[in-house]
């Protein structure tokens, strides 16, 4: 009786804000963290999120015996051979968002592994995480709030359930777009909207460093978003190699299906400071979770903010990237060169 109550609770958190939230300008203080269960210290640990994925990922760690009872258990959830997708690809299929959420997933927190075994008391001192869009979901994990099977469980989900909403109606997907203000892109994206009528869903979906966005919605208000970018001055505006039109309510369908499968695993409080992308902040508690990861598929991902705070509010000073890739490292340089600086990656 005690788990349908939980379940129900969670179901309804999740399901109570489809549509973007106002929140404060980028600059603004964000709320206090929970109170974590570890020391507070200078080191946070940072998640990379779809994109990084790259095939013979996962070669230098596979070994570890961490990282062979992951790749067990996915096995188990999946149904297939992870490691050898990761291995081997081909590339055309790790790149699909039903596949590369997975194997995402599981190579942060193999990093985590990988960085336990060279360095285990670097891993023991860190006191905050956060996590780019799916990344997220590995900075749960390794604070704590969620175990690894339930988490792969919900990310199975979630890959699947985005590739469907991306198949969904006219073709939709995403734009980079680099050296305009917000107020210039936003008109940008409006006027798009306008030209091309009905429906069309066009928005600045990924806020990630200084005059870096990335504008999200259907693909022909987005070639106009392009021309229009580039005419007022963009250094760059090119389409990105995603399936769909991610956090905007474009995945709506997609947010209906984890609303289901994050009502059956279980969050616990994270035993550190686990930043939203929806907030910028915390995460207040384990009961706020499930809402927050749903809310994520069609809001905005605020991640200078998160990485602001961080750095501004929670003074953290070693900054270490764990995954493939450098995604999150060229993205911390734009907004703060002296912490890049010290910056770590652990690749794998």
């Amino acid at each position: 009786m005690k788990e349908e109550r939980r379940k129900k609770k969670a179901l309804q958190a999740a399901g109570k804000a489809a549509v973007p939230a106002a929140l404060p300008s980028q600059s603004a203080a964000v709320a206090a963290p929970t109170k974590a269960q570890v020391p507070d210290t200078l080191v946070a640990f940072l998640f990379p999120g779809q994109g990084s994925q790259a095939v013979g990922m996962l070669k230098e760690c596979k070994d570890i015996p961490a990282v062979q009872k992951m790749l067990a258990t996915a096995q188990k959830v999946l149904g297939y051979d992870l490691l050898k997708l990761c291995l081997e690809g081909p590339k055309e299929k790790l790149d699909d968002t039903v596949y590369s959420q997975p194997a995402l997933f599981v190579a942060g927190l193999a990093a985590v592994e990988k960085l336990r075994a060279e360095d285990p008391k670097l891993v023991d001192s860190c006191s905050a995480a956060a996590g780019l869009s799916l990344g997220e979901y590995c900075a749960l994990v390794f604070a704590g709030a969620l175990s690894f099977e339930d988490g792969l469980k919900v990310v199975k989900r979630r890959g699947e359930s985005m590739a469907a909403a991306a198949k969904q109606g006219k073709p939709h997907g995403m734009l980079s777009i680099i050296g305009l203000s917000d107020a210039v892109l936003e008109d940008v994206c409006a006027k798009a909207c306008a030209k091309t009528g009905g429906d069309t869903v066009c928005r600045i979906a990924n806020y990630l460093f200084p005059t870096g966005r990335v504008a999200s919605g259907h693909k022909d208000a987005l070639a106009e978003v392009a021309s229009l970018a580039t005419a007022a001055g963009a250094m760059k505006a090119v389409p990105l190699a995603v399936s769909g039109a991610f956090h905007t309510p474009l995945m709506q369908p997609a947010r209906e299906a984890l609303i289901e499968v994050l009502g059956s695993v279980t969050f616990t409080e994270p035993r550190m400071p686990v930043y939203s992308n929806v907030t910028g902040a915390p995460f207040a508690g384990a009961s706020e979770i499930a809402g927050m990861l749903a809310r994520q598929l069609v809001e905005p991902v605020q991640w200078e903010r998160t990485i602001t705070a961080l750095v501004k509010d929670a003074k953290k000073e070693q900054l270490l990237e764990l995954g493939p890739g450098a995604q999150i490292k060229a993205m911390v340089k734009r907004i703060d060169m002296g912490v890049w600086k010290a910056m770590k990656n652990v690749s794998v």
